[in-house]
């Protein structure tokens, strides 16, 4: 080679290597610039599960404040749930279920006996509890239930429970009508089930396991999913990130994860509870009848006490407790005046034009089933839905009425399959929701969290709070009913649906929704007052449910 084409060669070459130098520290400059701005500007979120384990919740750059102090603010207020659920609830161990509470041995007293009582007057009983050896009691938690009735009346009335955490509790009725009154007094739990009841709920999700279908081209495969899964085998993630849900199934293999389409559930046979404190919960234990000596009561009409409210029921009235009271199978709330829609014309004339979204499970499912059997004008359209719970249309094409009931996301705990593609989190139905004068939604929640660890409950019904409360900024016309959720089966698997985790979602809920501009449907109270044991009330509880709403939006 020439001297002259070598020197121009090698000119060339350090031409080359400057650039490329340059060009590296240009980048690593990038890099290390980017990485700096990420540690001082940008967190990644370690949110971490109900059972430990934590998990990234990825965040943009450009919403990265609001979005954490969303997050914070959400995770202090459900702590803060926790917390005040805690102070209510007993921790107490036993070793013999002779010093656990006994009905039997318990005693109640009437500290206001009278001969007779007018209208409105109150009744106060004592209840001194005993365990089974005869020994008082010395200390509280007992989950009781007390009830007013008289059968031939059709009347009842649940009453209001002081814990005085002594083993005494006060308990204060309202006698709402003349005639001969009876008193129901059931030990539900005694102090140490609820104690167990309330440290195995926390223990995890493991006591319902759920079966993902996956399409794979003309055949399913089956897969395990859930909201906790301890695998290492590679997971399909289904993460709603503003509102902090995940449900998680195992990917199958060579299957995407969008070919998700049905979901079941079964009970697993698992218990978090020692075989001793399993027998607390036999059904012969529970729901047990508190002896009392004093018979009937009897109550006459005062002409000077009202017995109802004369104040019609509207949006954002304060729920007492008692609510209302049950008479000749009517429910009447104390602290307002319900119309009364008990004609076709007057049912047709408050839904005209109405625009009717019932979000949640199948407790609400039943008011459109009830509407349709009790408006034939109303049809169901078919939505293309398969499976065992598909959402619902109902229309009436002349009066331009529309009610729609849909499913609320996981958990929907049934071993039926249903379609998993029609649902989405009431939260994110809500945000779907345009609003007018003539929208209303009803939010029913409650029953099928009862296996899972509470905080699942919180945290949705904190979102559907926030989700309410954006729909009322862009319609504050909107009529919104949240229905408290209603006693059930006392024979059924207490572990997992006990009433008692039933009563600490609705001492949740009362709380999360307590300040929203929003009516109140308490189902609790009222299924309580008519004493229905059974997860779907029968019709004329419903209609009666019905009834209340229709007050609140016509």
């Amino acid at each position: 080679m020439r001297p002259g084409a070598f020197l121009a060669l090698l000119l060339g070459a350090i031409v080359i290597l400057s650039y490329t130098l340059h060009r590296t520290g240009i980048q690593n400059a990038i890099v290390g610039g980017l990485m700096k701005h990420l540690e001082t500007n940008q967190t990644i979120l370690f949110a971490k599960d109900i059972d430990g384990r934590s998990r990234i919740w990825p965040i943009k750059s450009d919403t990265l404040s609001p979005t954490r102090m969303e997050w914070t603010e959400k995770d202090k207020e459900v702590k803060g749930i926790l917390r005040r659920l805690d102070q209510l609830m007993p921790s107490v161990t036993f070793t013999d279920i002779n010093t656990t509470t006994s009905a039997k041995n318990s005693k109640a007293t009437i500290l206001n006996r009278r001969s007779s009582y007018c209208i409105r007057d109150p009744l106060m009983v004592q209840l001194d509890l005993y365990d089974h050896l005869g020994k008082r009691k010395e200390y509280g938690g007992d989950f009781l239930r007390a009830r007013i009735y008289s059968s031939g009346l059709k009347a009842g009335a649940s009453g209001r429970i002081t814990d005085y955490r002594n083993g005494t509790y006060l308990v204060n009725f309202t006698l709402f009508w003349a005639g001969n009154v009876r008193v129901s007094l059931l030990l539900i739990h005694p102090s140490e089930g609820v104690s167990a009841l309330w440290a195995a709920r926390k223990k995890g999700y493991g006591k319902i396991t759920f079966t993902g279908k996956f399409l794979n081209g003309t055949s399913d495969v089956s897969a395990e999913c859930g909201f906790v899964i301890n695998t290492n085998a590679e997971l399909c993630e289904y993460l709603d990130e503003r509102d902090q849900e995940a449900f998680y199934c195992v990917k199958p293999k060579n299957v995407p994860c969008e070919a998700f389409v049905r979901l079941k559930s079964n009970n697993k046979p698992i218990s978090y509870l020692t075989s001793l404190e399993q027998s607390l919960l036999k059904r012969s234990n529970v729901g047990v009848e508190i002896p009392q000596t004093f018979g009937d009561i009897h109550v006459i009409t005062s002409e000077r006490r009202k017995t109802t409210a004369t104040e019609k029921c509207r949006v954002g009235m304060t729920s007492p407790s008692p609510s209302g009271f049950v008479w000749q199978s009517q429910w009447h709330p104390v602290f307002c005046n319900v119309s009364t829609f008990n004609t076709l014309d007057r049912i047709n004339a408050c839904l005209n034009r109405k625009l009717i979204y019932l979000l949640g499970d199948s407790t609400g499912r039943q008011w459109i089933e009830y509407l349709t059997k009790t408006v034939s004008a109303l049809k169901y359209i078919d939505t293309h839905g398969t499976g065992k719970h598909p959402n619902l249309i109902a229309v009436d094409m002349m009066r331009k009425i529309q009610i729609h009931w849909k499913k609320h996301s996981h958990p929907i705990v049934t071993d039926h399959e249903y379609m998993i593609t029609d649902h989405s989190y009431t939260s994110r139905e809500i945000d779907n929701i345009a609003g007018d004068r003539d929208t209303a939604v009803v939010i029913a929640l409650g029953q099928h969290f009862r296996p899972f660890p509470i905080e699942l409950f919180i945290r949705r019904a904190i979102n559907a709070r926030r989700a309410i409360q954006r729909l009322l900024l862009r319609s504050p016309d909107t009529k919104v009913i949240i229905k408290a959720e209603n006693i059930r089966e006392m024979d059924n698997d207490q572990e997992r649906f006990s009433d008692f985790h039933g009563y600490a979602q609705y001492v949740a809920a009362k709380d999360i929704f307590r300040d929203l501009n929003v009516g109140l449907i308490d189902a609790w109270d009222m299924t309580v007052a008519y004493g229905t044991n059974n997860v779907h009330p029968p019709d004329h509880v419903v209609g009666n449910q019905i009834n209340m709403f229709f007050t609140y939006i016509c």
